[in-house]
């Protein structure tokens, strides 16, 4: 099953996205924090964190790699207001899956639903368990390198 965790301080949003996701067919934990969580990325039964919420800058970029280091092949996405260019692009050194700006209208959650469904497929490719390669990427990564690419 799709494990994701939903981790925004904000209540609201993360009952709004929780239930978007579940509709989707996801098995979603939420939290007001990843920390609450961890549990769950280190035994791998959470496969995509969906990081949102106003960050620190200094907190985000030691965050990402840290759940890196819990779970390698975890895809994290992250959805906030504007960032600074630099720190976006350390983070998506860290290894972040996609970073979106927060959305504004119902329509707007599609772009994040598209990253969420092609990180749970990229998170299957890497363990293994997903297509092998279509040519050179297998199809789910040259989608995952189109995401990455837009943010």
């Amino acid at each position: 099953m799709n494990g994701l965790l939903i981790a925004n301080k904000d209540q609201a949003a993360r009952e709004q996205m929780a239930t978007l996701f579940r509709q989707d067919g996801c098995q979603v934990t939420t939290a007001d924090s990843v920390v609450n969580s961890l549990e769950g990325i280190l035994d791998k039964s959470i496969q995509v964190v969906l990081l949102g919420g106003v960050f620190d800058e200094q907190q985000i970029a030691k965050f990402v790699p840290l759940l890196k280091k819990c779970n390698r092949n975890l895809s994290i996405i992250l959805v906030s207001d504007e960032m600074p260019l630099e720190l976006v692009r350390r983070i998506r050194k860290e290894g972040i899956f996609y970073h979106a700006l927060r959305p504004i209208a119902d329509e707007s959650w599609d772009e994040i639903r598209q990253a969420v469904s092609c990180a749970f497929d990229n998170y299957q490719v890497r363990q293994g368990i997903g297509r092998k390669l279509f040519s050179r990427k297998a199809p789910v990564q040259e989608a995952a390198d189109g995401l990455t690419s837009l943010g």
